[in-house]
C-alpha cells in the first residue's frame, strides 16, 4: 500500500530503546492481551485510536465505520477489521446486514466536534453544511451525535459510550448537550457525562475529553465511577529513546517560528511573545512544548507545535507516543499520520474507559 519508510518505521525498527522505554509499545501487542468476551461496533472510527484502546482493554471491535476513504485505508491497513462501512452514519440505520450486530455489547462514537471546539466557530456553524476535512464528504456536523444516537436506537446496544470536545460543557453548547442526554433517556438508557484529562489516564498530552456512557434500562448495574489517577506522563519521558530528527522536510521549522520560538518559553503558546514584542494578539496555537510536562492537546494541524530544546516541528514518531499510538502505526505520509492522531481519542485514554466499563457495567475482571 505505501513505503514503510515514509512515517519513520525503518528507523523504529532499528530502535532497541522501544523495549525499554514503558510508554512505547507495538500494534503486535495486542495479540497478546486476554480477551474479555465483549464486542464494540465504532463508528467515527478515525485512525482507529479509540479502536486500539478497546482492543487493549480486552475488548473485540468486530465492526468499524466512517465517511473518509483516507481513513478506512489507514484502519483496515493498521487494524485489519473483520468488518469496515465506508459511508454516512445515517446510511447503516435499518441495513440488513447490520442485523448481526443488534444487541451488541458496546456501540462506540466520536462525531465529529469542531462546532463545538472552543477554537472553532462553535454556534455560527451549527446547522451548515460543510467537510469536515478536505475530500471528505460534506455533513451537518451538529446534526451527527443525533445520527449516531439514531443507530442506537436502531441496534440497542447494551451500553452506549460517546466522545467528544470539552467545549460540549461550555456556553450554548450546554443545551445541546442536555438535548443529547435527554434523547438517551427517551430511548431507554441511563446517561452519564463525564470530562477526563487523557493526562490522568496515562495519556502524556493535557487533552479534555466529554464522554457520555449511558447503559440500557434493562441492564441493572449501578452509576459507573470515572476517577482517572494516572501519574502523568511528561513529554520527554514519552519520546525518549527515539531516534534523533534528522533532515526531515516534515519537521522543518516555519519563519513564524523562528522569529517566535526562541522569545517563547517551553510550556508556553507564541502569543505572550507576540504581544510583548508587538502589542498584538495572535498566535494563541503556536506551542513550544515543554519537556518536563504532558504535551497540550494535539490538533488536526501539526504546524502548530514545536519540539522543546530545537527550533523544530515534531516527527511522525513523536506524535506517535504523544498521542499514546503504538510505535508500529503506519500512515502512507507524515502528515496524514499526524492528523489522524490529532482527530482521535487516545487509546490510552479509551482504554482507561473501556476497562472501567466492562467492569463496573459487565462484571468483567481486568
Amino acid at each position: 500500500m505505501w513505503n514503510r519508510s515514509t512515517d519513520n518505521a525503518s528507523a523504529l525498527d532499528a530502535d532497541s530503546s522501544m523495549t525499554r522505554n514503558p510508554n512505547a509499545w507495538m500494534l503486535s501487542d495486542l495479540d497478546g492481551v486476554p480477551r474479555n468476551g465483549i464486542k464494540v461496533f465504532t463508528t467515527f472510527a478515525c485512525g482507529g485510536g479509540s479502536s486500539m484502546g478497546y482492543k487493549r482493554a480486552g475488548c473485540e471491535v468486530v465492526a468499524a465505520n466512517d465517511i473518509d476513504p483516507q481513513m478506512q485505508k489507514h484502519y483496515v491497513a493498521n487494524l485489519k477489521p473483520k468488518h469496515y462501512y465506508l459511508c454516512p452514519i445515517r446510511d447503516l440505520i435499518g441495513r440488513n446486514d447490520l442485523e448481526q450486530f443488534k444487541n451488541i455489547d458496546i456501540l462506540d462514537g466520536s462525531p465529529p466536534c469542531s462546532t463545538f471546539s472552543m477554537t472553532g466557530n462553535r454556534e455560527s456553524d451549527w446547522g451548515k453544511e460543510k467537510h469536515f476535512r478536505e475530500g471528505q464528504a460534506k455533513q451537518v456536523l451538529s446534526d451527527l451525535f443525533f445520527d449516531f444516537l439514531d443507530l442506537a436506537e436502531n441496534l440497542k446496544p447494551k451500553v452506549i459510550i460517546a466522545e467528544n470536545v470539552e467545549g460540549m460543557l461550555r456556553g450554548q453548547a450546554k443545551g445541546y448537550c442536555k438535548l443529547v442526554v435527554t434523547r438517551m433517556r427517551e430511548m431507554g438508557y441511563r446517561p452519564q457525562v463525564f470530562l477526563l484529562n487523557a493526562a490522568d489516564c496515562g495519556v502524556p498530552q493535557r487533552r479534555k475529553r466529554v464522554f457520555f456512557c449511558a447503559v440500557r434500562d434493562d441492564v441493572s448495574k449501578a452509576t459507573l465511577s470515572l476517577n482517572p489517577t494516572s501519574k502523568w506522563v511528561s513529554a520527554g519521558e514519552a519520546i525518549a529513546g527515539l531516534p534523533d530528527v534528522v533532515n526531515s522536510t516534515d519537521c522543518m521549522p516555519t519563519l513564524c517560528d523562528k522569529k517566535w520560538w526562541p522569545l517563547t518559553k517551553p510550556g508556553e503558546c507564541f502569543s505572550k511573545a507576540v504581544l510583548k514584542t508587538e502589542g498584538r494578539n495572535s498566535l494563541f496555537q503556536h506551542f513550544r512544548l515543554d519537556e518536563k510536562q504532558p504535551a497540550p492537546t494535539l490538533s488536526a494541524n501539526s504546524a502548530l507545535f514545536t519540539h522543546w530544546s530545537i527550533c523544530r516541528k515534531l516527527s511522525f514518531a513523536e506524535w506517535k507516543r504523544l498521542g499514546s499510538f503504538p510505535d508500529d502505526y503506519h500512515a502512507e505520509s507524515e502528515k496524514i499520520g499526524k492528523y489522524m492522531i490529532g482527530m482521535s481519542v487516545p487509546p490510552k485514554m479509551t482504554e482507561y474507559v473501556a476497562r472501567q466499563v466492562c467492569s463496573q457495567w459487565f462484571g468483567v475482571k481486568s
